[in-house]
Parts: C-alpha cells; sequence; structure tokens
C-alpha cells in the first residue's frame, strides 16, 4: 500500500548538496561587497590552467559522462563518449555531439583562455548548437523545437529588456548557465568583448566600469534562472571535475548566495565565506508531500524563496518562486528525491522518499 506522505527532519541532510572548495580558497574575496568582491573572485580564478580547445575531451570524461554517456544539455540522445572530435557532418538532432560555447567565441573574438574554458563549454547535440548559433539566452512564447531529442527552443523574446531571437534551455539548465555566466563575467572581468548583437545584450565595455559585466536584462534573466534552478549534485560534480583539470572553481557553484551580493537582493552587504550556512543547517525544517493533492508543504520558522526537487540522476524535475506553505507540484513517481529550499540565509537540502 502507497503511502500519501513522507516526511523527514533535516538534520540529518543539510550537507549533501554542498559542494566542496578547498579550505580558505575564497579567504581573500571575505568581508568584501558589490563589485569589490567580484573583481577579488576574479583574482582567486583567473589565473587558471588552460587545457586547450582539444584537452576539452580529457576534461569532459570527468566532468560530462555518467555511466558512459554525454551528459547534453540540449538534448535526450543516448551519446556514449569518447575521447575525440565527435562532430563532424550532421543533418537531424543525434547524429553527433560537439563542444558549445555557451558564451559564443565571436563575442570575445576566439581569444585564449576563454576559447578553451571548460566552464562555458559543454558537449551538447550538433544540430541543437547549430540552431542555438550565436543567439542569446533569454525566454520565448512558443518558438521552434528541433524534436523530442532535443532541449530548447528559438524564438522571439518575451523577457524585458531585449526584444531579438533568443534561445531558451530547457528548465533543468537555465540554472547552469546562470551559474556559467556569473563566472565568466567575474573570470574575465578585464576582458574586452567585442560589440554586437549578442555580446551587447549581456555585457558591456566602459573605462567608467569593470569590463566584462552584465547588463540589466542579464542580470534579471539570470537572477530569476539561478533561484528557480538550485545547484544540481551534476553541477557541483562537474565544477570538482573542472578544478582537477583547470586548477580553478566557479564560485557560483560553491556559493550561489555570491549572485545575490554581487547582482541580486544582497547588494550593499559584506559576504562573509565562513558564515553562509551556519544559521541554516541549525533550522528544523519538515516536508510533507501529499499525492492525492500533487503538493508539497514545507512546514518551518524560515520563510524561503525557492525550491527545487532533484532526482538521483542530478534532473530537477520541479522548481519555482515559493509563495506559501503549500505548493502545487507534477505528481512524482515513487523513488527517493532532494528538495533544495533556498532563502537569505543560504540553501538547505533534504532527502524525499516517495513510495
Amino acid at each position: 500500500m502507497k503511502r500519501t506522505y513522507f516526511t523527514l527532519l533535516i538534520a540529518s541532510v543539510t550537507a549533501i548538496l554542498i559542494a566542496q572548495a578547498p579550505a580558505g580558497y575564497y579567504d581573500s574575496a571575505n568581508g568584501k561587497a558589490d563589485t569589490q568582491l567580484r573583481l577579488a573572485l576574479n583574482s582567486i580564478i583567473y589565473n587558471h590552467t588552460d587545457v586547450g580547445y582539444n584537452g576539452l575531451w580529457a576534461v569532459y570524461a570527468t566532468s560530462d559522462v555518467q555511466n558512459g554517456k554525454v551528459l547534453d544539455i540540449y538534448s535526450n540522445c543516448d551519446f556514449t563518449f569518447s575521447s575525440g572530435n565527435q562532430c563532424g557532418n550532421y543533418t537531424t538532432v543525434c547524429d553527433c555531439y560537439n563542444r558549445e560555447h555557451s558564451v559564443p567565441q565571436s563575442w570575445f573574438g576566439g581569444a585564449s583562455p576563454m576559447y578553451s574554458d571548460a566552464f562555458h563549454l559543454y558537449p551538447t547535440d550538433g544540430r541543437v548548437n547549430g540552431q542555438r548559433s550565436n543567439y542569446p539566452y533569454g525566454e520565448c512564447s512558443g518558438g521552434t523545437s528541433l524534436g523530442v531529442k532535443a532541449l530548447g527552443r528559438l524564438g522571439g523574446s518575451t523577457f524585458t529588456g531585449y526584444s531579438g531571437t533568443v534561445f531558451e534551455p530547457d528548465d533543468q539548465y537555465k540554472g547552469d548557465l546562470a551559474r556559467t555566466y556569473f563566472y565568466m563575467a567575474t573570470c574575465y572581468a578585464n576582458q574586452n568583448f567585442i560589440s554586437g548583437e549578442g555580446a551587447t545584450v549581456f555585457v558591456y565595455n566602459s573605462s567608467s566600469n569593470p569590463k566584462a559585466n552584465l547588463t540589466a536584462y542579464a542580470i534579471n534573466l539570470f537572477l530569476k534562472w539561478s533561484r528557480n534552478d538550485p545547484v544540481s549534485q551534476k553541477e557541483i560534480d562537474r565544477n570538482n571535475a573542472i578544478y582537477a583539470a583547470q586548477k580553478n572553481r566557479n564560485p557560483f557553484i560553491d556559493h550561489p548566495e555570491l549572485a545575490e551580493y554581487i547582482w541580486g537582493n544582497k547588494v550593499g552587504y559584506v559576504w562573509n565565506v565562513s558564515s553562509q550556512t551556519d544559521d541554516i543547517e541549525a533550522i528544523d525544517v519538515r516536508i510533507i508531500y501529499n499525492r492525492q493533492s500533487s503538493s508539497i508543504q514545507i512546514i518551518c520558522e524560515q520563510t524561503f524563496d525557492s525550491f527545487a526537487i532533484i532526482n538521483l540522476s542530478g534532473q530537477t524535475v520541479e522548481s519555482g518562486t515559493i509563495t506559501g506553505d503549500f505548493i502545487p507540484i507534477n505528481q512524482l513517481t515513487d523513488g527517493l528525491y532532494f528538495v533544495v529550499l533556498n532563502s537569505n540565509l543560504g540553501r538547505i537540502t533534504q532527502k524525499l522518499l516517495v513510495y
């Protein structure tokens, strides 16, 4: 007999989805705020190993492969990974996979080390990669999808601040790409980006501001995506694998709250590297899943802003903002999930068993 709901106290599982940076890695950014915080992070992560464009395949073997299969953010194709350039010619989705510059190389003139920085280069289906082309990321209504195996669609922007053509990625990877762009604007704060349709949507160059910063459109879009799609185990594993190769990390995976301190609702506040999770780990939280009403209930004195439900494969199956104690969701299939709750104090993760 299936039970209607299952509850579990938070205390035993709060650390499950916390990335592990080396001790002291972010100490020089401690006590900084706003632009000075971003530039301090730049000093930490900029001087990294350039693995080279061909060296990306060796990185992908540990960063973007699970059980021998490629973790492709642009398709549900069943690609078996092997080291080497997999894409020659392609005509349809699932023909082959290649290396996608999520920040198009034309925006920075193909300059190194951006050209081969694994943090923004993903193995993706060649056909969908071609559809995305150099279009900025965004949100669209309707749009063109390349079929049931393809993830993402191309269409006219519906997000305030830009009205051109955009590529909207799948919901489960929007947070990943937001944190990728936060990383790029931070790691390459002194890099000149080329003016043009795509680049000027996301970055600007000004002698009175640190270069390669984000535009208002990009800030609003990516803060929304990062809040609605919190860090997954896939991102944490990828961060650790790339660190082993490049010797630098994505701070916005290790400390997702950094985006709020630099661009979001914590601008003006000083960031303290040692205190971001202390308070929240002591909070007692219960989560109740109700199968009959297809909802979850959060019982806690702390107020949370957003949530994500992640399966054991690291995929986000549900996410969104929190406006009350009861949150409607799609019915979950039996299995073990992780529920991630986000607040200004940080985030907590709880197991949820459905059976």
